[in-house]
């Protein structure tokens, strides 16, 4: 792996100057050193950062739709003493490149190529994929496809519910992800006016202001005439029926090829305690599955000291079962 060299973040730059009272671990998070460069797939540029050193476990970091790799900027860092830690964009998103369409083997293609090109695919372990939301469609898509490659996926608060709380989600916020893929991105003429606009999905307050200042920062861009978002619209051009997909989730993840752990927010709107005892119902009883408390959809915002703790605990276990013999009883 021809990788760039680890460089120290610069706070003034990376932290928005309107940000609400950032603590001292979040400050000391953002300026451990981590890699920035891009990777070819296809064609397409793709941005990401790496944490840590390569030769230890590997961990692929994916996020959600219409987000990026920066909502792990200040989680990665938290694990990586012991890991070796890669987050990307996923093109049409972030600071990644755009493409004409966005279907499943491309997904998987530029997930594969990030690996392969940071060095994850190299290491004497096999990575883990920790993927949040929309990345844990991606996720899943990796184990169905290649799971022998990857010693785990950590599914986090992907969207699961029973048919009939799916339809019902449905009827009143209609399809996620829906608008029209032809719609250019609006320009706001300065940054306050572009960052009123800035709302999660789904809607949600979060419990650290200053996450959220910093989530809104990293989703804009300058442009000519103002400001405006850094994903591009073709990203709503789906390849795929998504209520179809969404009903065959919970089977999906109960029947997923591979080793799967699910991290969820007891207070989601889109995976809750109800979201894991339809899985177990689907055949996932074998899946250990964790609730954070006082967190909703978007963990990493409301609860990330918590969700640290809970991803490094994942990954130590794992190491452990997998160093350890397996025993029986006589």
């Amino acid at each position: 792996m021809n990788a760039p060299n680890a460089l120290p973040c610069d706070l003034s730059v990376e932290i928005p100057v309107d940000s609400a009272g950032t603590p001292a671990w979040f400050e000391e998070a953002l300026a451990m050193p981590r890699r920035e460069g891009f990777v070819d797939s296809g064609g397409c540029a793709i941005h990401y950062f790496s944490w840590g050193d390569p030769s230890n476990p590997g961990v692929l970091l994916l996020h959600g739709f219409l987000a990026h790799a920066r909502c792990f900027a200040f989680i990665a860092p938290l694990l990586a003493n012991d890991y070796y830690l890669v987050a990307y964009d996923h093109s049409g998103m972030g600071d990644s490149g755009v493409r004409e369409s966005y279907p499943d083997e491309i997904r998987l293609q530029e997930l594969m190529d990030v690996a392969a090109a940071t060095g994850l695919l190299d290491n004497d372990h096999k990575p883990t994929i920790v993927a949040h939301s929309y990345g844990g469609s991606i996720g899943l898509v990796a184990m169905e496809q290649c799971h022998e490659r990857f010693a785990r996926l950590v599914i986090c608060d992907l969207m699961t519910l029973r048919p009939e709380r799916l339809a019902a989600h449905a009827k009143e916020s209609g399809p996620p992800g829906s608008q029209n893929p032809k719609r250019e991105n609006r320009i706001y003429p300065d940054y306050d006016t572009a960052k009123a606009r800035f709302v999660l999905s789904p809607p949600q307050r979060v419990n650290e202001p200053y996450l959220f200042d910093y989530m809104a920062f990293h989703s804009l861009k300058r442009v000519q005439d103002g400001w405006s978002w850094k994903f591009h619209p073709s990203v709503f051009e789906r390849s795929v029926d998504i209520h179809e997909r969404l009903l065959a989730q919970g089977k999906r993840i109960a029947n997923a090829p591979g080793c799967v752990v699910i991290v969820y927010g007891q207070q989601s709107a889109l995976f809750d305690d109800d979201s894991a005892d339809y899985i177990r119902e689907c055949g996932g009883e074998h899946i250990p599955m964790i609730g954070i408390a006082n967190a909703r959809h978007h963990l990493m915002l409301d609860q990330p000291v918590a969700f640290s703790s809970v991803l490094n605990t994942v990954l130590k276990m794992s190491r452990l079962q997998e160093a350890s013999p397996q025993r029986h009883r006589e």
